[in-house]
């Protein structure tokens, strides 16, 4: 077979499946809105740069999410966390420096995500209902932290690094998307762990014979996806220079949908981290086309759950068929 034989075969494979289905949905949705908006400042380079800075924080959680769904668990939880990860955080940069306030924030949405593993691996109990309470615990603790007040931040060269600053031009909110979506891809793609959290994913008992650990994968797993979590509440800090206990409280579902939309399976065993990110960022597109539409904040709700059906639907249609 020739090169332009192959590479043919490769480009007709790869057309179908389901990966590719954002790439489809994605080119639409553009065309669609740069049709009905031409008249406005939809397609200009700035439209879309402000897009990318506030879907960055939706980017960051919805690569973390991945990491959960690869192997069956879902995480309710992460909207909390990053209300609590961003309050913690601003509240060590009153008293110490940056570092510590990073670690702080990570820290915590390391700790949460460990609960979650321990108690979903060793209660044996769906992830959905043991995530679905610490929603509730943490979001709690965060109200509770600072008796619902804000906690601005006044620190310069936080704000530069989570959130306001530019770099050559570059918002640095698109530079952590790149990072963090670059790690989330070889980690997935070319690393052992990678192919460990698919086969937990795809056949728990199939991977415990091949001599994975399945218990600790599952753990890490949403451990990875709360520390993601954490680090888009320090985005949202950085560029509202500010924290409250509302940030991340209606990004779930947006999240979910992006994640599904974009490829990656909600029963494990299937994660596309690239989807991941496109589907946040169409996911974005959608609410900054409705907003110049002039559609309300309900209708961009509708729209978002609409999608979010459509991308579960084929998921199952997927898992039936398969």
């Amino acid at each position: 077979m020739s090169t332009d034989s192959a590479s043919i075969a490769l480009l007709k494979q790869f057309a179908f499946k389901r990966e590719a289905f954002i790439y489809y949905i994605f080119i639409l949705v553009l065309v669609i809105f740069a049709v009905f908006l031409h008249d406005t400042a939809f397609l200009t380079v700035s439209n879309f740069m402000n897009i990318i800075r506030q879907m960055a924080p939706i980017t960051v959680m919805a690569v973390g999410l991945t990491f959960a769904l690869s192997v069956g668990h879902i995480d309710l939880s992460i909207g909390s966390v990053v209300a609590l990860s961003a309050l913690v955080g601003a509240l060590l940069l009153q008293y110490t420096g940056i570092p510590m306030a990073v670690a702080g924030a990570l820290l915590i949405g390391g700790v949460i995500g460990l609960i979650n593993g321990v108690l979903i691996e060793r209660m044996q109990v769906s992830s959905l209902l043991i995530t679905l309470g610490t929603m509730g615990i943490v979001t709690g603790i965060a109200r509770q932290l600072t008796n619902l007040e804000s906690v601005p931040i006044i620190n310069q060269d936080f704000t530069f690094m989570f959130g306001a600053g530019d770099i050559l031009g570059i918002p640095i909110l698109l530079i952590w998307t790149v990072l963090i979506g670059g790690i989330g891809y070889i980690v997935m793609q070319k690393l052992a762990f990678g192919r460990h959290l698919l086969a937990v994913g795809g056949s728990p008992k199939a991977a415990l014979a091949m001599g994975i650990k399945v218990t600790r994968i599952r753990m890490y797993s949403l451990v990875i996806s709360s520390v993601a979590a954490a680090l888009a509440g320090l985005l949202y800090a950085g560029r509202l220079h500010g924290a409250r206990y509302t940030l991340g409280e209606a990004d779930l579902l947006t999240v979910i949908a992006a994640v599904a939309i974009g490829g990656t399976s909600l029963f494990g065993g299937r994660a596309c981290i690239v989807g991941a990110i496109l589907g946040s960022w169409l996911m974005g597109m959608i609410n900054n086309g409705l907003i110049l539409s002039g559609f309300s904040t309900n209708e961009q709700m509708i729209a978002r759950g609409v999608i979010l059906i459509i991308a579960v639907a084929i998921g199952v249609k997927e898992l039936k068929n398969g």
